[in-house]
């Protein structure tokens, strides 16, 4: 039987409750009787609940029908006789679907098997599935409709499920670290007026009622050092931000990061709470140290590795701090990687350069250091070489996954590297300087330490996934060739 035959059986079922004055779509009782599954089952023998959920499978012998109801916390089984009901309830009886939502009162007792089971004596439709669920309730196979239709995946798939719940669990954890260490959480604009605090290509949007061009936000960097401007001295927004470029299992152009930063503290400072963060998470989520993604073992424990990005570059390649973005690509192409290209920024060469040592990262975490001063707009330099940055990369699993700076804090300096950075950017990047930032720092900014973590990223490693869709709720995709129509 095709899709539509089963739709037009259910779309007749739904038409003979309303012929009996039901409207298939009733709200739910609001007594006190209702519990959730999980309350339900610890019930104890010969007392009455009320529960809701979706029918997930449905066994008839005759007269008797046991029914499979699940709800956010579990599944319990329903035992209905058609002689414990009459007249219109009757009816509603014979008229229910897998997928379908119900209210049902009953006693709940135990079966043969020690099974708890519910035996109903009232029931209500609450929503009437007019489509089926996917391949009889054992899950989605196709990867695309998984995310194009996450509610189905979510449905039929607890494992999925479990991957959001695990998500919550993890920005509450940060939540709760940062709060117990005096962070204040904050909230930042979506919108700007120059797209900063980041390297990134950004959406364009336009506010109508004071006739100006707008970005949505590739970063919000620069307004959280302005609160540190104002007095904040720790601030943190776990936030969404928007990068305008290409989709990949590691990249989806809407994604959620952690910025973290405090006053007074600098990168090192930013290395030991990134180490005891991610050590806590792990411990919280696996219970130790150690965890497994995609087959390679995880350990956590501390110190993390250090390596120098200065130190590889130029082992490898023969790349220095003070070489310009051509010498680089030059050094590049001799040693085999940037074929065909003629000319990249800074930050694209930074960019094929970390690609590459990606590659080489051992699975446990890495923090590289020692990044150039000329690839770090936003960083202070170190003491002893004003070439190289007080900045680190975080890599797990050869993934990148946090960004840290001690926060460049003198407004001259600041406002030369925006002018530089400006200048050597390409037609298509969208570099300007936010004239507001450099103002703002003129009237002192502390010195700060700041941390970025990819959220995303963070949740694929933590749960085992290989691709990015899989740990965000529904990911950008491309439109459909053929988009299918809406219920009449």
């Amino acid at each position: 039987m095709d899709m539509q035959e089963l739709i037009a059986q259910r779309e007749e079922k739904l038409a003979a409750l309303r012929k009996e004055g039901f409207s298939g779509y009733d709200k739910a009782s609001a007594g006190k009787g209702r519990v959730s599954v999980t309350d339900a089952l610890a019930s104890p023998e010969g007392s009455r609940v009320c529960i809701c959920g979706r029918v997930t499978a449905k066994r008839s012998h005759g007269k008797v029908s046991f029914v499979d109801l699940r709800d956010a916390g579990g599944r319990i089984q329903l035992y209905l006789r058609s002689d414990a009901f009459d007249g219109k309830d009757l009816v509603l009886l014979g008229q229910f679907d897998i997928g379908d939502i119900l209210e049902v009162c009953g006693e709940i007792f135990k079966t043969h098997s020690g099974e708890i089971t519910v035996k109903v004596d009232k029931m209500s439709m609450l929503s009437k599935a007019l489509r089926p669920l996917p391949e009889k309730w054992h899950g989605l196979k196709d990867v695309e409709i998984r995310y194009r239709q996450r509610y189905l995946d979510l449905i039929s798939n607890e494992e999925v499920r479990g991957v959001f719940k695990a998500r919550a669990k993890i920005t509450g954890f940060i939540r709760s670290f940062l709060d117990g260490r005096g962070f204040l959480e904050v909230e930042t604009p979506m919108m700007h007026s120059i797209p900063g605090g980041a390297a990134g290509r950004p959406f364009k949007t336009h506010h109508n009622e004071y006739d100006m061009p707008l970005y949505l936000r590739i970063a919000p960097e620069l307004y959280l050092k302005r609160l540190l401007v104002g007095g904040f001295e720790k601030v943190y927004e776990i936030n969404r931000s928007f990068r305008n470029e290409g989709v990949s299992t590691r990249h989806n152009p809407e994604f959620t990061m952690l910025e973290v930063y405090a006053a007074y503290e600098d990168y090192s400072s930013m290395m030991r709470l990134c180490e005891e963060m991610i050590c806590g998470l792990v411990k919280e989520l696996h219970g130790g140290s150690k965890f497994v993604f995609q087959g390679k073992e995880i350990d956590v424990s501390t110190p993390w590795r250090r390596v120098s990005f200065a130190d590889t570059v130029k082992e490898r390649f023969g790349i220095l701090p003070s070489d310009g973005a051509e010498e680089m690509l030059v050094k590049l192409h001799a040693g085999g990687m940037a074929k065909g290209a003629n000319r990249l920024s800074r930050s694209q060469v930074t960019k094929i350069i970390e690609d590459i040592l990606e590659e080489g990262m051992t699975p446990n975490p890495t923090f590289v250091t020692d990044y150039f001063t000329s690839m770090c707009p936003l960083a202070r330099t170190k003491a002893d070489n004003p070439l190289l940055s007080e900045r680190f990369e975080l890599f797990i699993s050869g993934m990148e996954t946090g960004n840290a700076y001690s926060e460049l804090n003198d407004p001259q300096e600041q406002n030369a590297r925006f002018r530089e950075e400006t200048a050597e950017a390409g037609p298509e990047d969208e570099k300007s300087v936010d004239e507001d930032y450099v103002v703002a720092l003129g009237h002192g900014m502390p010195p700060a330490g700041g941390l970025g973590i990819g959220i995303d990223r963070l949740v694929m490693l933590l749960t085992d996934k290989p691709s990015i869709r899989d740990v965000i709720l529904f990911p950008l995709l491309r439109p459909e060739k053929t988009a299918e129509e809406p219920p009449a």
